[in-house]
């Protein structure tokens, strides 16, 4: 279900940031409210049920998921193109690790290390490639000199994405740990950590009001597409595809959190970005040149060697070693 739910959601994410690059903010109020909603009628059973975690460790939780989602849509304003979204964001598996290993002193195989390695180099090459052009949506400008300082600030602006992308990167991997550390300590609740994630922090949208209302008179705006005998506004259609998908995808994220270790969710998560990333580039005809498959060699066999599967495989073509009878 994080294959089939998370990967139809970026294509509808896709679609939206094509229609409107702005939109990613409006895309996840509109998953929290969802979610927080649905959660209300079943977690919460209209506000009667009992919390098995205490509230001051969901205000933590919730801090770390509001700045991670925030930061990650903020960045498509910073001339952020989605395949380098998604390949950047596949770092995860490297953050989660050193977050694993910094803060619960946790310790790996040397193979885990080295599969870490090859992936996070495979992303940095796909990162390194997807740098040649960061033009900002604009139109270019007649004078040669003009031209170089928007390239200039195109690029520093690009740059300041990636910033915020890292940031959200080990946002994310911290409450991945703190996410594991919980459910070790109150036990496994995904539902219900689910819905406290998204009801709490809708009172920090109200600052951003002003800018939701603007793209949403966006949405409303754009050309319209018939849908079931009905006549809907495409971007309207995109907001609710996103909407529903991204509950499938984000409840079946938690509830292999508390199934696997941090490390193995991740893992998951790494390999959905890439099949992601993958359509994206043959769907929306994304540019894909030798680099990009490198990386993609790299994150793969890297993916293999972490889960052990190259091992295995190896291991079928090996002879069995032999073993000595003991004499009595």
């Amino acid at each position: 279900m994080v294959f089939v739910g998370c990967c139809s959601n970026v294509v509808f994410l896709e679609l939206v940031v094509k229609e409107d690059p702005g939109a990613g903010n409006l895309a996840t109020f509109l998953q929290f409210v969802f979610i927080a909603t649905v959660g209300f009628c079943t977690v919460g059973k209209l506000g009667t049920a009992k919390r098995n975690i205490p509230f001051k460790q969901y205000l933590m939780l919730v801090g770390f998921f509001w700045t991670s989602s925030v930061a990650n849509n903020y960045a498509f304003d910073f001339n952020i193109s989605m395949p380098l979204h998604m390949i950047f964001r596949a770092g995860s598996l490297m953050a989660n690790m050193a977050m694993g290993v910094w803060i619960l002193k946790k310790r790996y195989p040397p193979l885990k290390y080295l599969a870490v390695l090859m992936i996070s180099a495979g992303i940095a090459i796909c990162t390194i490639q997807s740098s040649g052009d960061v033009k900002a949506p604009r139109e270019t400008h007649s004078d040669a000199a003009e031209e170089e300082r928007l390239k200039f600030i195109d690029w520093l602006w690009w740059c300041l994405g990636i910033a915020i992308l890292t940031f959200a990167l080990f946002v994310s991997a911290r409450m991945g740990i703190f996410q594991e550390s919980l459910y070790a300590e109150y036990g496994k609740h995904p539902w219900e950590a689910l819905y406290y994630t998204h009801l709490m922090p809708l009172v920090f949208w109200l600052p951003t009001a002003p800018n939701l209302i603007g793209h949403v008179q966006l949405a409303t705006q754009t050309p319209t597409l018939e849908v079931l005998g009905a006549t809907i506004p495409r971007q309207v259609l995109w907001l609710v595809l996103y909407v529903v998908t991204q509950g499938l995808c984000i409840s079946a994220v938690y509830v292999l959190t508390t199934e696997c270790a941090s490390l193995t969710v991740t893992l998951t998560v790494t390999l959905r970005k890439f099949v992601s990333l993958l359509f994206s580039i043959v769907y929306f005809r994304n540019p894909f040149t030798l680099g990009h498959w490198i990386g993609t060699l790299l994150v793969f066999i890297g993916t293999l060697i972490f889960t052990e599967l190259l091992q295995k495989s190896v291991a079928l073509f090996l002879p069995a070693p032999a073993v000595e009878k003991k004499k009595k």
